[in-house]
């Protein structure tokens, strides 16, 4: 039986998906959060500033050792799988713009934000590069 030559690309191109490879994070990188600080009370628009030291910031797409992007995860239920792109929802915001700061607009609550690099391709490097979680309340 011969099989369609579009049947072959469709499963290298599934295949190519699947054997996605982390870059490697240098060693000593870290990523915080330089605001807000754990335990604040905010209104329901605060902005988030993104902190990284031992690396670069690039956006999405930017091929170049030693950088990376932010995302923002918001009350996320379990950490998504760190080793293939973080899928882009509410609970998991893209920053890959490059941007080190972001203006949020929350409703009243309790939120617990953390912090994770990706690479050019939103897969976090090995090891990961993520923050402490931090908890705020929005009044």
């Amino acid at each position: 039986m011969m099989m369609k030559k579009t049947s072959l690309f469709g499963a290298a191109t599934l295949l190519a998906a699947l054997s996605v490879s982390a870059t490697p994070a240098p060693e000593g990188a870290r990523v915080y959060f330089i605001s807000p600080a754990d335990g604040e009370q905010l209104s329901a628009d605060f902005t988030v500033r993104f902190g990284l030291e031992g690396m670069g910031v690039a956006p999405a797409g930017t091929e170049k050792d030693g950088t990376g992007h932010h995302h923002l995860l918001i009350n996320a239920q379990q950490m998504p799988d760190l080793t293939q792109p973080l899928p882009a929802s509410d609970q998991v915001r893209h920053f890959g713009g490059g941007q080190t700061e972001a203006r949020l607009s929350l409703p009243p609550g309790d939120y617990r934000l953390q912090l994770v690099l990706g690479d050019a391709q939103h897969v976090p490097h090995q090891p990961p590069v993520m923050s402490d979680v931090i908890q705020i309340t929005v009044k």
